[in-house]
């Protein structure tokens, strides 16, 4: 599981949206990127649905969820 705590484009607040992981300055749980994207949306059109969250949140998350994917 990844730590989020590391990446800078998201943030979790007790009592914000059960908890849950979201694009930092809004109600956008990282899950919905992720589970968007599995659905054959474009990065685009989550931007498009998702008006609050930027293009460089999204590449951040994307990046960092990568990075995790790396070999040690």
């Amino acid at each position: 599981m990844l730590d989020w705590q590391q990446c800078a484009a998201v943030e979790r607040r007790p009592g914000k949206v059960s908890g849950a992981w979201l694009f930092k300055g809004t109600r956008v749980p990282v899950k919905a990127l992720f589970e968007n994207l599995e659905d054959g949306a474009r990065v685009d059109d989550f931007l498009e649905w998702f008006p609050g969250v930027s293009h460089e949140q999204v590449e951040a998350v994307l990046e960092y969820a990568g990075r995790s994917l790396a070999v040690a």
